[in-house]
């Protein structure tokens, strides 16, 4: 564009690219004046790199990084670049207890750490039972095996035909494309993989798994995940998308993720005009507590929505952390709020040293039990566990099927009360 003359009646013809390439270009050219132009194109660039920062963000921010801007706070690249990755740096932020490890006590051959700001700014200082802080910052308890315990505990490498590429069921595969997380789950199912010498990112370490999706033509339905797919770049994202849209009989893709609640300074433009071109395209969110759902989460989530991506949430079981149905319940209501969908609620995989993380099965089915008939059936999750060895997803349901009686099948509603329901066969 031309620098302004001082004729502001000047037309001009304004082209898409001119504009915003984020943008969808328009049906034909504008003629309008220039000033106005200008005007309306750096107003709407404000609007769309405004992020909310939330009070707790805002005193984190001045606390801790009283030199950074908040446009820098709101830049996902520079989360990452200050990301905590030591229990040193860590013990500037909160008052480790006996049972968090220190920075004078080694953490060798353990999940490495990897906290954004935005989610350290979440935790409590002083309270190592804060839901939140138990499941990022590692402890003691880590290092205790427990019998079962794995360090693949699902057997993805016996199921992996080609590299990064998990076939078990017939019609889907799981594609791991990166092993890098902006946050580090201190439970990770992929814990051996993950943030170390897997991290495998890049177009030619995918090309296996892509010629693998290509020759089999069964499979209709492509689950990304790793590490977090959409910690990669926009680049490699439109890259992978564009490659697996293109083999005809895949109808869904998918993308499993945690980057909207840990990191949601990544959903931005960009990144949401990328995933948009590719539907049908879902994403599953890992969340945890409905401590997590901040301002920041929900416009993160509202502009995924906003875009067509249906949204669903895989949630751990995890002790003491989501264990009851009154967090259980709160965090499913504030996810449909913001048009996020309750899909899993998993039993906790029992990798290595997770023994501190998990809960008697009973645990979950009395969750379930809490839920159905209490609140809306969206708000009730499926309570599954992922079978070790290899077995897959199976459900679990309390006991509402009672058997028979006669001619009759007997049922238990959420009240505890039986039900006669006629069955002739």
């Amino acid at each position: 564009m031309e620098k302004m003359s001082g004729i502001h009646s000047e037309k001009i013809t304004v082209t898409h690219t001119e504009l915003n390439e984020d943008e969808e270009p328009p049906s034909k050219p504008l003629y309008i004046n220039q000033e106005e132009l200008l005007k309306e194109y750096f107003q709407s660039k404000r609007e769309r790199d405004k992020t909310s920062l939330s009070q707790r963000s805002t005193s984190f921010l001045r606390q801790y990084f009283p030199e950074t801007s908040e446009k820098d706070w709101n830049n996902w690249h520079w989360q990452l670049r200050n990301s905590v990755t030591s229990i040193r740096q860590l013990s500037g932020f909160l008052n480790l207890s006996d049972n968090e490890i220190r920075p004078n006590q080694t953490i060798n051959d353990t999940l490495p750490i990897r906290i954004t700001p935005y989610y350290l700014s979440l935790l409590d200082k002083d309270n190592p039972d804060h839901p939140l802080r138990r499941s990022v910052i590692p402890v003691f308890d880590e290092f205790l095996s427990s019998p079962g315990e794995a360090s693949d505990p699902l057997s993805e490498g016996h199921d992996s035909p080609v590299s990064n590429i998990v076939h078990r069921y017939p019609d889907r595969v799981l594609f791991l494309v990166t092993g890098f997380c902006s946050t580090y789950c201190r439970y990770c199912t992929r814990s051996h993989m993950v943030a170390k010498d897997k991290c495998h990112i890049g177009k030619k370490a995918w090309e296996p798994g892509l010629q693998y999706i290509e020759q089999n033509t069964s499979i209709r339905d492509v689950l990304i995940s790793g590490g977090d797919p959409l910690t990669m770049t926009d680049e490699n994202i439109e890259y992978l998308l564009s490659r697996l849209r293109a083999i005809k009989h895949v109808e869904i893709i998918r993308i499993g993720t945690k980057v909207p609640v840990v990191l949601p300074q990544r959903i931005n433009r960009s990144l949401v005009n990328i995933l948009k071109k590719y539907h049908p395209l879902f994403l599953s969110i890992h969340f945890t507590h409905p401590e997590e759902i901040t301002l920041e989460v929900k416009e993160a989530c509202a502009m995924l929505a906003d875009s067509g991506i249906p949204l669903g949430s895989q949630t751990v079981l995890l002790r003491t952390i989501n264990d009851n149905v009154e967090v259980m319940k709160k965090l499913m209501h504030e996810l449909l709020k913001i048009r996020v969908r309750p899909y899993y609620l998993y039993q906790c995989d029992p990798i290595l040293g997770s023994a501190h993380f998990r809960t008697p099965i009973e645990k979950g089915l009395e969750i379930i039990n809490g839920l159905r008939g209490f609140t809306s059936g969206y708000a009730v999750p499926q309570y599954v566990i992922d079978a070790p060895g290899g077995g897959g997803k199976i459900p679990l349901l309390p006991d509402y099927y009672q058997g028979r009686e006669d001619e009759f099948v007997l049922l238990r509603n959420y009240e505890g009360k039986t039900f006669r329901y006629p069955d002739f066969t």
